[in-house]
């Protein structure tokens, strides 16, 4: 670990940072840090006094991404880190794959914070795609930050982490940013929006690719809306399969009842106005769009899997259904629809549940582990 104080946070794209981070590098900025950060594009980036752009590809064998390994170890070869901050899979095998080849004594202090094991033990001999090289790259991460159960349990298993395995719930939301609206506000907020207290929304919000798998829930949805028309369905983001979505929902003839918002920058408007917050993904970490729904007050039906299953408690916080079952996801949409008289008990739960998740909590517990490791190493390298 070398003695200057400068620390390279590391991301796929530009929008993981400005979501997640920004918190973190004022954090780091305020005790002193250089703060480097390393995306797939350049933008400027608040409280980053450097942002440089590495040609990450979502593939993990893309030859760009050897590209990328190439560039940073120019970069680690060039400049000194006291501190390397990884985040997202695909950054963190590549910048950690180039850290590889720094000599231990030059090495900085490596951080590696899963935000969700693509895998799962269940997955077989797949999941070796992705944990091959979380255990090449282990024995130089010094601190595995994980934020579900389920992924406590495979980095233990499968010890992937040299130093320290840190378990935290998540980022950290601000909670200042969202709330429920008063029925009074909800419906004059639903009138300027072009809706009615009689229609019943479900919103999610994700990117449409197929881990977030926005198909099902079209379908599940066209079942559901067959028996209650004035169901309406609210997707907000955008991705590679948006126009598939688009085209599916047209062959369903559900158009009236969807609605493609594209990218929502500020979903604390949009939240409060619905009535049922839904997530149909693969595989996560700890979903934020989970979170910033139940500080809304909304009940969540979700897919059964690792980081729904710390948010979402059946009965109290929303309704959770096998994950790429389709039947189950509509019979859960109409399951929360028929306990709408309930949803003061539920809204009440979600606030509260969330709690656990505010960063003015998690913001100085997580950086109590980062400072807690650099003075070990301190205390080490001065014996």
């Amino acid at each position: 670990m070398t003695s200057n104080k400068r620390i390279l946070y590391c991301a796929s794209t530009p929008g993981h940072i400005l979501h997640f981070h920004l918190p973190y590098l004022r954090a780091f900025r305020s005790l002193g840090y250089e703060v480097w950060v390393a995306v797939n594009r350049y933008v400027e980036i608040p409280f980053a006094d450097r942002v440089i752009s590495f040609p990450f590809e979502k593939s993990l064998l893309s030859t760009q991404n050897i590209h990328a390994i190439c560039a940073a170890r120019k970069l680690f070869s060039e400049q000194d880190f006291a501190i390397v901050s990884t985040h997202t899979t695909l950054a963190s095998a590549v910048i950690r794959a180039a850290l590889l080849t720094v000599p231990a004594k030059k090495r900085p202090l490596i951080f590696c914070t899963s935000h969700g094991y693509l895998f799962s033990e269940k997955d077989g001999l797949k999941k070796w795609r992705y944990l091959l090289p979380e255990k090449l790259c282990a024995n130089i991460t010094d601190v595995t930050f994980v934020m579900n159960r389920e992924d406590l349990g495979i980095a233990q298993k499968h010890h992937l982490y040299k130093g320290q395995l840190c378990f935290t719930n998540g980022m950290g939301l601000d909670l200042h940013q969202y709330r429920p609206y008063s029925k009074e506000e909800r419906k004059h907020k639903r009138e300027e929006a072009g809706y009615t207290e009689q229609e019943f929304l479900f919103v999610y919000a994700a990117e449409f690719s197929d881990r977030k798998n926005q198909a099902l829930l079209i379908h599940a949805f066209a079942s559901f809306v067959q028996n209650h028309p004035e169901g309406r369905l609210l997707l907000a983001g955008n991705g590679a399969l948006e126009k598939a979505c688009k085209e599916l929902v047209k062959t369903l003839g559900i158009e009236r009842q969807v609605s493609f918002l594209g990218y929502v920058k500020q979903m604390e408007n949009l939240y409060p106005l619905c009535d049922v917050s839904v997530t149909c993904s693969r595989i996560e970490g700890l979903p934020f769009n989970v979170m910033e729904s139940m500080a809304c007050g909304l009940p969540v039906v979700a897919s059964n899997i690792k980081g729904h299953q710390e948010l979402v408690i059946p009965g109290q916080t929303g309704f959770l259904f096998s994950s790429g079952d389709q039947d189950a996801c509509a019979q859960q949409l109409e399951k929360a629809y028929q306990s709408r008289s309930q949803f003061e008990y539920y809204r009440a739960n979600a606030l509260q549940h969330v709690q656990q998740y505010n960063l003015q909590h998690i913001l100085p517990q997580n950086m109590g582990f980062y400072l807690d490791a650099i003075d070990q190493i301190k205390k080490m390298n001065s014996q």
